[in-house]
């Protein structure tokens, strides 16, 4: 490839040996080989500060010379590869064999002399163009076989090309920050080539190998190169080497890119594994993987440090060898799940089960007809066992064995797989449309059963279009920025420097793509705000960073989810040093001893004054809603130079300069997503690091919190979290944490640890009867542990860094809350769609399988022959499965809770559905195998003779069974006892062809099918009659839409559930049950000094007793006298029973139990006396007569 005589200084061997050196040597060599890094961007010809020329012919040179930046994919299979894959499947095996062993039977035939001798064996050789069509049966077989095999392979190949596609959009998505021309410019990764200059910030995933040209507090993880954990400090002065699939951790830099590719140092990891991969593949059987090595396009290096995406994008890993039955599998790094999703689970049970039961009655029916045939032939016709007949007798057994093997492929669910494929191949698809890119495709299911949401607040919950709105300078409030004049030369001048220098240099502002739009903000969102405060106030934060270059900071400490702070200090033109330092207000406050007055100069801060800035400025604002910042300062002399590397020496003993207040408004869709999910039965959480009253404002924005205040809920920050949590030792316990979680709905001030160990905790806990399934966001690099910890994380397609993409499930690319509650609403979709053809397929298997084993023990033959149950199982298993996993979502599935990972797969409604249709096809089918023969007036097929041709009667019988399965298709769409089964099937275009489709085959195959298919065309009337009673199949599904088949679905449709609602909300906390208790006691109290007010009233007015009691005071005050505690009379009878039977008397009484408080329970006393058998009038509560309960025990 390249070498140093074709126009570059440096060959491609040589750049490869300095990137595998490491610390001083490579330095050494860096230093005395090269000329450091100048004279490596001089032999590589390339500006350190502009970087390469924007000409396609020299980035074309470059990539001819030292290569492109993608690894060449191994070779994704062929279509004949697939077929021949889907050739192994054990049950087609079988028929195969079979089919052929009935092929090469069928062209014997035996001596006409032993005709009569054989019996009725060869009873259908009388006909000799019947007894020369033998070979039909088993040819059509093996044709029905090709069939299945080919729409398998089909779909594979389907499959792989939208695997590669999605890969194709996860590639485009990853973009660099590349200087050409000496403009910053967002390229693909693919694009990057030898000498590009790249911008590295916190979070990236380094895209190539480099060498260091500037850095800012660098430190990189190399672990998943070398396997140390340890953060590596990089530095022009100690290790100036960046290794691509590493890391950025913390600070900034740029390097000039020296390798790409397969030669760069992952790269050439990445093709050694290629190459042992396609070793294995040559040995190894790799059944029931298609989509492996598909995915693997062109793939650019940043996207491959962790392992082959092939392998993140496989469905059903853990049914294919990815994870451990125990769900303690592993993945590639940000790769696959802990265990296997709810439907896996399901499933692979279900499926486990069927295929045993299918076995079972195979086997069954095949001894069945076999003694049959023997004892008849044998014992009570007596016949003689003759050689020659031999192989007449095979063809009946090989016949018998084909019909076994037949209700196995029937029962089988193989269809299963391909079904949960579909789906998800087809939501993922869809999901793109609604910003949602999945990246493991079991992430889609899992979201459906999602029970728990921890978000983010900035860009999730709010636009992250953020606006200075509020400013504290010099000692004077400002509702609005202030204006230049306004300000003190000095602090004008100060703050305009602490602006544009203490922040990334990538973030600006650029003037707006159309007229009348806003500016547009590149970069970190936050300093884009402040860098709009700077423009306001007539400065222009280029200009102050054109005096002090990026390459000339002398210290940097980058932000961080621990330091909540940035710092960069710079060199004075008088002499000195100055740090600039921006972060959370009442932190950066903390670090402050003075504060710039009115006239820019400083005065004394100290604890009291501090205090009071926090309760009249900050508080206020955060109040409001607004995310608040504090900017400070602090100079240094020359001499003697500060420590830099102590930044808690460095950052302290600042001077303030302004506090902010930025406004980050709430999405406007975004209540109302919110309120969907809380319908759904999903409980929101808020984890942020802004302040608590910020978070705790925009948390009742958005309606996490109750917008009066109501409820016990707990807003906590994260050192309060952590105190409740965690014991003596400082160790998180459980139980601690099963106590805070169910009530927790902000957590705010919390660093990337507290949400690690939420998600966990939420996770583990087991308070509740099902496990919670925990969706989380994310967007910074340490928040990559709670992402893989979670049952799907979420990353943020625009804000997020590449680590928290790739330690994802699913990116949002437009960073909206809203498109996470479309990811429920696809999640439920396939997991409804999974079950709609579960209840499609059993009722199908059910009746299969019932009626092969049943005519094959009475009539000793399957009504069904094998090449129609083909013909059945393809329209059951891959037209069905494409029909019904097609299904679109709707908003009605954000009606009802999550299923839960206890909810069986097939409820009570889908097993009365399954066992009622199941009835009625297989009453219809007796009734047409055992009467057909008469209510048509045709010959009867049964016993029919070997060869003997179609009959009308099982032709009959076949298309009926045909015919119902096509409208019981409608039925499935339903799942919860809903009356209208045709409601959004034009919604559905693919399933109306399928259904349309499969009846025009049918039609094609009933009338034209002939020997191979055994069938003889029908009359008019007769399909008159086959339809009419597969129309039936729909008026039998209303009959059966009344009768009970258990709970419809987890929470009634269209019900509102309050806030709580849910398993997690059903913990019982020690303080909220406190005073949930005093609340019950004195209302308690209260009503049953107006229940004996109403007592006594209609007591006296039956003329006996005292007259009535005067109304209580306030409907919670306690009233002590009228000779009894509590002011209850000593003469009163009264029995309270179960507080459910006491009536409410008045209106106040009624709103008290409103949520959030919960009604008290049934008295469970010894004392509990049941209900009067006399009834009072309606609305009164009339006591029998017996002594008076102790109210303590009865209430």
């Amino acid at each position: 490839m390249g070498d140093a005589g074709g126009g570059f200084g440096l060959a491609l061997p040589e750049l490869r040996a300095l990137m595998e050196l490491r610390g001083s040597e490579a330095l050494l060599r860096l230093q005395r080989d090269l000329g450091g890094v100048p004279g490596l961007c001089r032999r590589l010809r390339t500006s350190p500060t502009d970087g390469l020329s924007e000409a396609p012919p020299e980035l074309e040179r470059r990539r001819r010379a030292f290569g492109r930046n993608w690894i060449p994919p191994r070779r994704p299979k062929s279509f004949a590869a697939l077929v021949w894959e889907a050739l192994q499947d054990v049950t087609l095996v079988i028929l195969e064999v079979a089919a052929l062993v009935s092929l090469g039977l069928s062209f014997y035939a035996p001596p006409g002399a032993a005709d009569e001798a054989c019996g009725q064996a060869s009873g259908g050789a009388e006909d000799e163009g019947e007894a020369e069509a033998g070979w039909i049966e088993g040819a059509a077989i093996l044709l029905s076989v090709a069939c299945v095999v080919l729409v398998t392979a089909s779909n594979d190949w389907s499959k792989e090309r939208q695997f590669r596609g999605l890969q194709s959009r996860l590639e485009r998505e990853q973009r660099v920050a590349v200087l050409r021309g000496g403009h910053l410019a967002q390229v693909p990764v693919a694009d990057l080539v030898v000498g590009d200059v790249v911008q590295v910030k916190y979070g990236d995933l380094l895209p190539a190998d480099g060498v260091l040209i500037q850095g800012n507090d660098l430190k990189i993880d190399e672990s998943a190169l070398t396997g140390e954990s340890d953060h590596v400090r990089k530095s022009l002065d100690k290790d100036p080497l960046l290794l691509s699939g590493t890391h950025v951790m913390e600070g900034s830099g740029r390097m000039v890119v020296t390798a790409v590719g397969v030669n760069s140092q992952s790269g050439i990891i990445f093709t050694l594994l290629g190459a042992a991969g396609d070793d294995e593949d040559d040995g190894k059987d790799k059944k029931g993987k298609p989509q492996d090595g598909a995915v693997d396009t062109p793939q650019p290096k940043g996207k491959r440090q962790d392992g082959a995406v092939a392998m993140e994008m496989q469905p059903l890993k853990s049914a294919e060898g990815g994870d451990t039955a125990d769900g303690a599998g592993t993945r590639p790094r940000g790769g696959t799940k802990k265990e296997k999703s709810v439907l896996q689970a399901k499933l692979t049970q279900l499926a486990v089960q069927i295929g045993k039961a299918g076995l079972a009655m195979s086997a069954i029916t095949v001894i069945i007809l076999v003694l049959y045939f023997v004892i008849e032939t044998f014992v009570v016709q007596g016949r003689p066992w003759l050689a020659e007949c031999a192989p007449v007798y095979v063809q009946y057994w090989v016949k018998f064995f084909i019909i076994g093997v037949t209700v196995l492929v029937v029962a089988v669910p193989e269809g299963l797989p391909l079904a949960v494929t579909i789906s998800l191949a087809y939501s993922v698809k869809k999901m793109m449309k609604d910003n949602n890119l999945v990246r493991h495709l079991d992430a889609c299911e899992t979201m459906g059963n999602a029970t728990a949401i921890c978000s983010d607040k900035t860009g999730t919950l709010t636009t992250n279009r953020m606006t200075v709105v509020q400013a504290y300078v010099g000692g004077s409030h400002f509702s609005r920025p202030p204006a230049p004049a306004a300000l003190a030369p000095p602090t004008l001048d100060l703050l305009a420097q602490a602006i544009a220098i203490n922040s990334a240099y990538t973030s600006k502002i650029l003037p707006p793509e159309a007229p009348g739009a806003l500016p547009r903000h590149v970069g970190n969102k936050t300093e884009c705000a402040l860098l709009g405060l700077a423009l306001a106030l007539g400065r222009d934060p280029e200009a102050e960073r054109a005096q002090v270059p990026e390459e000339h900071l002398v210290k940097v400490f980058t932000f961080n989810s621990e330091r909540k702070s940035m710092s960069t200090v710079t060199r004075r033109p008088e002499g000195g040093y100055r740090l600039f330092c921006k972060g959370a207000s009442e932190m950066v406050l903390r670090r402050c001893t003075s504060m710039l007055d009115a006239a820019g100069a400083p005065r004394a801060l100290g604890g009291p004054e501090r205090e009071e800035l926090v309760r009249r400025v900050v508080e206020p604002m955060a109040a409001g809603g607004l995310r608040t910042l504090a900017l400070a300062f602090r100079d240094f002399p020359a001499r003697p130079e500060p420590p830099w590397d102590d930044e808690a020496a460095v950052v302290g003993e600042l001077t303030c300069i302004a506090i902010v207040g930025i406004e980050d408004p709430v999405r406007p869709e975004v209540p109302e997503a919110i309120r969907k999910c809380q319908r759904a039965g999903i409980t929101v959480r808020m984890v942020t690091g802004d302040n608590l009253d910020t978070a705790r404002a925009i948390a009742a924005k958005c309606g996490i919190l109750p917008a009066g205040g109501g409820g016990d809920w707990l807003c906590l920050e994260g050192k309060d979290f952590n105190r409740r949590i965690r014991n003596d030792r400082g160790e998180v316990e459980q139980e601690r944490l099963d106590k805070v979680w169910p009530k927790l709905r902000v957590l705010a001030r919390s660093s990337p640890t507290d949400k690690h160990t939420l998600v966990k905790g939420i996770i583990d806990s087991t308070i509740g009867d099902q496990r919670q399934v925990v969706a989380v966001t994310g967007d910074g690099t340490n928040d990559g542990p709670a992402l893989k910890k979670a049952d799907v994380g979420f990353a943020m397609g625009i804000a997020g860094t590449d680590v928290a993409k790739e330690a994802s499930d699913i990116i949002l690319t437009d960073d909206n809350f809203s498109s996470i509650v479309k990811a429920v609403m696809w999640g439920r979709n396939v997991y409804d769609s999974i079950a709609k053809f579960l209840q499609f397929q059993l009722t199908v298997n059910v009746v299969a399988v019932i009626v092969a084993f049943t005519g094959a023990c009475i009539t000793q033959d399957s009504p069904l022959k094998a090449v129609q149950m083909l013909w059945v199982n393809l329209i059951m298993d891959t037209l069905a499965s494409l029909a019904l996993a097609t299904e679109p979502p709707t908003e009605a599935l954000l009606l009802r809770r999550p299923y839960g990972r206890d909810h069986p797969l097939v409820s009570g409604t889908m097993l009365r559905n399954i066992l009622g249709h199941a009835a009625y096809q297989l009453l219809v089918i007796f009734t047409l195998l055992f009467a057909g023969e008469v209510l048509f007036d045709i010959d009867s097929g049964r016993a029919a003779p070997l060869h003997a041709p179609p009959s009308e009667h099982f032709t009959i019988i076949f298309n009926t069974f045909v015919l119902m399965q096509l409208f019981n298709e409608l039925n499935a769409r339903k799942l919860h006892g809903e009356r209208n089964v045709f409601e959004g099937v034009c919604a559905n275009p693919i399933f109306c062809a399928i259904v349309l489709g499969t009846f025009a085959v049918q039609v094609l195959i009933v009338q034209f099918g002939g020997k191979p298919f055994s069938c003889s065309p029908l009359s008019a009337e007769q399909w008159l009659w086959c339809l009419f009673v597969g129309v039936g199949e729909l008026v039998w599904g209303q009959v059966l839409v009344c009768v009970p088949g258990g709970p419809q679905c987890p929470g009634p449709a269209g019900g509102q559930w309050s806030e709580g609602s849910g398993h997690a909300d059903q913990a019982e906390l020690d303080a909220a049950e406190l005073r949930r208790g005093k609340v019950l006691w004195v209302r308690g109290l209260s009503r049953i000094q107006t229940q004996m007010r109403v007592v006594r009233a209609f007591r006296s007015n039956l003329g006996g007793g005292p007259p009535p009691l005067p109304r209580p005071e306030p409907p919670l005050g306690l009233i002590v006298g009228g000779g009894g505690p509590f002011g209850v009379p000593p003469h009163a009878e009264l029995i309270f029973g179960d507080t459910r039977d006491i009536p409410l008397i008045d209106d106040t009484d009624a709103e008290s139990e409103a949520p959030p408080i919960r009604a008290p329970p049934p008295n469970r006393n010894n004392n509990h006396r049941p209900p009067p058998t006399a009834r009072a009038p309606p609305g009164l509560f009339c006591p029998p007569p017996g002594r008076l309960h102790s109210l303590e025990t009865s209430l």
